[in-house]
């Protein structure tokens, strides 16, 4: 963005010059070919008509005016396009940018500290987070990263569904275990919990409890069904934590029945003309407003439907103070998604308040190491068992490695693999080599001062392309930050392997130390790298290693 920046300011000079008025938003792109130059422009096809010229006429006119400008090697008109490339100069500027700002290169202020909800990953307390859970932990927490570092003041949310039909199922369901494992042939409830998962919590509670709870009563009813929520809520927080995954607040949807705010909504959408009654429920009138059917808010036996309680929570957060609000919810979602986001706007909430982030499905594929996690398990494959499997780094990697609208097949062969070949060690190792680098410089005495004072650098003797390629990749680690946070954090994870892939080749070709003034300015290079690199994996959850 430094590159970007000059561009643009040597661009809005010379239309200055021309006394052309500039475009509000200058645009400025990377050629698809690096031979086309480091930057390009179509601002001529933006002033063709107020100018009354063609894009090539112009595009020549302004390429002959910025060939005068220093920063620039060279610069040339092409189909109406504006190619730009920059002096070595300039580049070897960026590098001292980065360095300057050390930690702090990438951070932005896009988001003026407003405040951001990010909810996800709400699974209800029905049983342990299973691998499809964990593409949702990984992408929301992500995101929420990306933002915090564009300026956002973020809130990650859980929301908890302990209310409902599910959980009195999965009470009962757990009863029945705890009568098994008492010798007694209990069958499960009709629509139970046939999961594996219950059967040594029952088993626990028999050996406590005894025979205590004989029948499935209203006593028992309540003791089951809060030993059921507390026990999953245990499961699904351990799996978070392997995950690396923390929540600022858990919101229970038995909250907002207590608060009153779920038929407060429903009594404010209903004097808005927005709620009929038919057939002894509630519902909304969502065809009016050119949704494809109306749905039910409360049921006829008087209890509101999931869809009802959403609209309420949202109606909190908004009431909360946040700005903004993110929901990462399955792609199955995206009926009840129109439906929420239209009762905010009969509520009078901004449209822009609510987005979501949608993501596909996740299959797992591979060999016996598949097979032996689900087969543990029972019916599913345990999060926290592929974590335990596979490592953090590698999971959360893989889970936001492809874009989120895409179907996601998890290589768990490739995953395992502790080469090149699996693209979060391609990256890791691209750092170790760095490290390594630096402890021998340390050793033999070559490592310079921190680079605390970059301006002084010489950074002349780095003029091979692959370091000033290397410089300039670095340099679009903040736009690509920006870029990621749009629902696309699968674009950092192609980043930092495009890095990998210009330093690797680099670092087996070309030395380092021993180089005499080209080692200091090799080294403050392999300093830029490392950090882009440290700062992109932590922002994916991924640690840095120094030694693999």
């Amino acid at each position: 963005m430094y590159l970007e920046a000059r561009a643009r300011a040597a661009l809005t000079g010379v239309l200055s010059a021309l006394r052309v008025p500039s475009p509000e938003q200058i645009p400025i792109e990377r050629p698809p070919r690096p031979e086309f130059g480091d930057l390009t422009t179509r601002i001529s096809y933006l002033l063709a008509k107020p100018m009354r010229k063609s894009p090539e006429e112009i595009a020549r006119t302004l390429a002959a005016k910025l060939s005068e400008h220093p920063d620039f090697e060279q610069v040339r008109a092409e189909r109406g396009f504006v190619n730009l490339r920059f002096r070595p100069e300039v580049v070897w500027e960026t590098l001292r940018t980065i360095l300057k700002q050390g930690d702090a290169y990438g951070r932005q202020a896009l988001g003026k500290g407003k405040r951001l909800q990010v909810e996800f990953v709400s699974s209800n307390p029905t049983g342990p987070l299973t691998v499809g859970h964990g593409r949702q932990a990984a992408l929301g927490d992500v995101l929420a990263e990306l933002f915090s570092q564009l300026g956002w003041e973020v809130t990650r949310e859980y929301y908890l569904n302990d209310e409902g039909r599910q959980i009195d199922l999965l009470a009962q369901s757990l009863w029945a275990r705890y009568r098994q494992a008492l010798g007694e042939d209990q069958p499960l409830p009709e629509g139970g919990y046939q999961g594996d998962y219950l059967i040594p919590i029952g088993e626990e509670l028999a050996r406590s409890w005894g025979d205590r709870y004989p029948e499935w009563d209203a006593e028992a009813q309540t003791v089951f069904r809060k030993q059921a929520v507390d026990r999953m809520m245990r499961m699904i927080k351990e799996d978070l934590e392997a995950i690396g995954v923390r929540f600022d607040v858990w919101t229970r949807e038995g909250d907002l029945h207590r608060r009153g705010l779920v038929k407060e909504t429903l009594e404010e959408l209903r004097r808005r003309g927005a709620v009929y009654e038919k057939d002894g429920a509630l519902w909304m009138r969502s065809t009016q407003y050119g949704l494809a059917r109306d749905p039910v808010l409360v049921r006829s036996d008087g209890t509101p439907t999931y869809l009802m309680v959403d609209i309420a929570y949202h109606v909190d957060k908004y009431r909360r103070g946040f700005d903004r609000v993110i929901d990462v919810q399955g792609a199955d979602h995206a009926e009840e998604q129109k439906q929420v986001k239209l009762a905010l706007r009969i509520l009078g909430l901004p449209e822009e308040f609510l987005d979501y982030c949608v993501h596909q499905f996740v299959t797992l594929k591979g060999g016996e190491g598949v097979e032996r996690m689900s087969t543990r398990a029972g019916h599913f494959i345990r999060l926290g068992d592929l974590i335990r499997e596979l490592g953090r780094d590698v999971v959360r990697y893989f889970m936001v490695m492809r874009r989120p609208e895409s179907h996601l097949a998890f290589d768990y062969e490739l995953a395992k693999k502790t080469s090149m070949d699996n693209p979060v060690y391609y990256v890791q190792y691209a750092h170790t080599r760095i490290a390594s680098i630096f402890r021998e410089a340390e050793k033999t005495g070559e490592l310079p001062p921190a680079f605390s004072h970059p301006t002084e650098l010489d950074l002349s003797p780095l003029t091979d392309p692959a370091e000033l390629a290397l410089i300039k990749e670095l340099d679009r680690f903040p736009d690509v930050l920006v870029q990621a946070a749009g629902f696309a954090p699968h674009l950092l994870c192609e980043y930092l392997e495009g890095v990998a892939a210009l330093f690797h080749p680099y670092y087996a070709r070309v030395r380092v130390l021993g180089q005499g003034r080209a080692t200091p300015a090799r080294l403050a290079l392999l300093a830029g790298v490392r950090l882009v690199l440290r700062r992109g994996l932590s922002i994916l959850g991924v640690s840095a290693p120094e030694e693999m």
